[in-house]
């Protein structure tokens, strides 16, 4: 039985096979602890970490020592929020968050108010899931520590104004943190020109393997210092304890290489491959289809269509052969509408008929054509030849 046509890597992406080069020597041959400091094998181990460092660091704009290994953008989240929250927790910490945020930052800042005693704000968003600047300015107290929003939504794909939002937190000396696990290789925003102080990012979105991510730590507004939240070891400068994962490490951290010199071409052909679907699709039917999130400002590969007066279950039936998502990979066994959609004014029948697409490195234009005609084709079969605009 042939495989769908992917198009779901905002979900997760294939391992590039240049990764999986890099991983195999350290599934066998290259199998040292690099906390084993007496031998060569722990050396080998040691030089393979360091050079890993420097790779992600010199994508994110940071210096090697600010990266942080752990499994994933969501340990990262729990580690930068909570870990600060602990630091500060004498002064009641007051945290900033948004509405479309990832649960992974959501449900571990609801965490930070049960477990610390933190005071949590949840900004709304427009109609493009972008924060308003104003509504920052005007949620920050004398208490706030924090400040944690996404660089790019996984589910409708709009970019937030993280430099602005930067800006704002230094001059206010509060600790900005941003999730940028769907926006690493895709916006060009670095620690090297921005005020952000904390970093998430993971493996498995820029095709490195799962369960390895990082978190970059690299104080530019507030000093502080993160406390550990879990324990047992001395691994990661006492802040991350366990093991090190060495093959995934190893791949993250050649994924980040291949993306710092691939990037922009990269990038050039996905928004080539999104403005022709969307203008295909909105120009053929107008206002029976939502695009979620904006026009332009978003992720190059995202594109979130909602459709009026479509059934959700002859949409799968349609697209049979197409493997997309209706929204967070993280959700979908859940049957209520998407948090996200519901945050930027989608009825229950619009959330329910949402396809997401997912464009990546090894999408083809014969694949971005395929899927464009199931679209057509599903929405005549429901609203005719057409509509204007």
């Amino acid at each position: 039985m042939p495989l769908p046509i992917y198009m779901d890597h905002n979900a997760t992406t294939p391992v590039d096979p240049r990764v999986k080069e890099a991983m195999e020597p350290f599934l066998a041959a290259q199998f040292g602890n690099p906390s084993s400091v007496s031998h060569a094998y722990g050396w080998q181990a040691q030089i393979a970490v360091r050079k890993a460092r420097e790779q992600v660091a010199a994508l994110v704009g940071c210096e090697p020592h600010d990266v942080y290994w752990t499994s994933g953008a969501t340990e990262s989240n729990n580690l930068a929020i909570l870990g600060l929250v602990r630091f500060f927790k004498g002064e009641r910490p007051h945290i900033i968050t948004q509405a479309t945020e990832h649960k992974a930052v959501l449900e571990v800042s609801e965490a930070a108010a049960e477990l610390f005693g933190a005071e949590v704000t949840v900004l709304p968003v427009d109609n493009d899931g972008v924060i308003r600047l104003e509504d920052l300015e005007r949620a920050i107290t004398p208490r706030t520590v924090l400040v944690s929003i996404m660089s790019a939504n996984n589910e409708i794909g709009a970019l937030q104004p993280v430099r602005e939002i930067a800006e704002i937190c230094r001059a206010r000396k509060i600790v900005f943190h941003t999730d940028a696990a769907q926006s690493l290789g895709k916006c060009g925003v670095t620690l090297k020109d921005t005020s952000i102080d904390m970093l998430s990012l993971s493996g498995h979105k820029i095709y490195g393997p799962k369960g390895v991510g990082a978190l970059i730590v690299s104080p530019k507004n507030r000093d502080f210092e993160l406390k550990p939240i879990q324990f047992g070891g001395d691994q990661e400068k006492k802040l991350r304890p366990g093991t090190l994962n060495m093959p995934g490490i190893v791949g993250l951290g050649m994924a980040c290489e291949v993306i710092r010199t691939a990037m922009g071409d990269e990038c050039e052909r996905l928004c080539r491959f999104q403005g022709q679907i969307i203008a295909e699709v909105v120009g053929r039917f107008g206002s029976a289809v939502k695009l979620n999130g904006p026009r332009d400002h978003r992720l190059c590969n995202n594109i979130s269509f909602s459709f009026r007066g479509l059934n959700p279950d002859d949409m799968i039936l349609d697209l049979a052969g197409v493997a997309f998502s209706s929204g967070s990979a993280c959700n979908s066994a859940n049957p209520k509408p998407s948090h996200v959609l519901k945050a930027i004014g989608l009825d229950d029948q619009l959330a329910a008929a949402t396809v997401r697409l997912g464009l990546g490195r090894f999408t083809t234009p014969a694949e971005v054509r395929t899927v464009t005609d199931k679209l057509l084709k599903m929405l005549e079969k429901t609203l005719g030849k057409g509509v204007h605009p």
